[in-house]
């Protein structure tokens, strides 16, 4: 039986990683998918992928979530194409390390305005079809980072942390229309941006990791369709940390 067969479901930062992992995970279980990301090309070719194994299940659409008025645009856009949006997984995110001290302030605002901002947006543009929607879901993809803070890393961790206290926010205004709003928090998952790090800083990072080993996206997609699922109906406002116990 598949759980979301005749819904629809948004997906941002959806074309390549954890966002794409989700998306193709929304529409082998029947869903609709709104393949989201700030390029044509790679929203575009998530979709032709995700198309391949169920087709007709998933469509591109191309959009910098860090953009207000745009975001609005799209979202009137996908409720005329798609129908009603059930389920909201807010994945758009960037990063641009450095110590605090060197940081520039374009790469704290660059951070700051697609990981938070970005979904303050989405939700706005949603939030009314949701509310009308049968079992209407939100869930963010935060990070452990945001739970523990990382040197280099102040930008992505306020962004992070932002978002964890945003879902909770959104929980509670949104719960007297049955919407339920969790958090994702990853640890480290294999994606290309980790298969960029040195062995060296590999090494140190597993050393961290009870589980002594790197995640997969589909560890995250998989605690994303639970949150997205009617067996999870009654859980909203938490944080859900898929991280091997490293923030345990």
């Amino acid at each position: 039986m598949q759980r979301f067969a005749n819904k629809t479901a948004v997906v941002t930062g959806a074309g390549r990683g954890i966002g794409q992992e989700i998306a193709k995970a929304l529409a082998a279980e029947g869903a609709k998918v709104a393949v989201v990301s700030r390029s044509e090309s790679s929203c575009g070719k998530a979709a032709e992928e995700i198309n391949a194994l169920y087709p007709g299940s998933a469509t591109a659409y191309a959009v910098d979530v860090a953009d207000h008025a745009a975001v609005q645009e799209l979202a009137k856009k996908i409720g005329d194409e798609l129908g009603t949006v059930n389920i909201l997984v807010n994945n758009a995110g960037v990063t641009r390390d450095g110590l605090l001290m060197r940081m520039k302030e374009e790469d704290w605002d660059t951070v700051l305005d697609t990981n938070l901002k970005g979904a303050f947006n989405t939700v706005k543009g949603f939030m009314r079809v949701l509310m009308k929607a049968e079992d209407p879901r939100i869930i963010n993809i935060a990070s452990v980072i945001g739970l523990i803070g990382n040197a280099g890393q102040a930008n992505y961790s306020a962004s992070k942390a932002g978002l964890i206290g945003y879902t909770k926010a959104v929980a509670r205004e949104l719960s007297g229309r049955k919407v339920t709003c969790n958090a994702v928090a990853p640890g480290f998952i294999t994606t290309d941006m980790t298969d960029e790090l040195p062995e060296a800083v590999r090494a140190e990072v597993l050393k961290k990791i009870p589980l002594g080993d790197f995640g997969k996206t589909d560890d995250i997609s998989a605690a994303v369709l639970f949150l997205a699922s009617p067996a999870a109906r009654y859980i909203t406002g938490q944080v859900l940390a898929v991280d091997g116990g490293m923030t345990m």
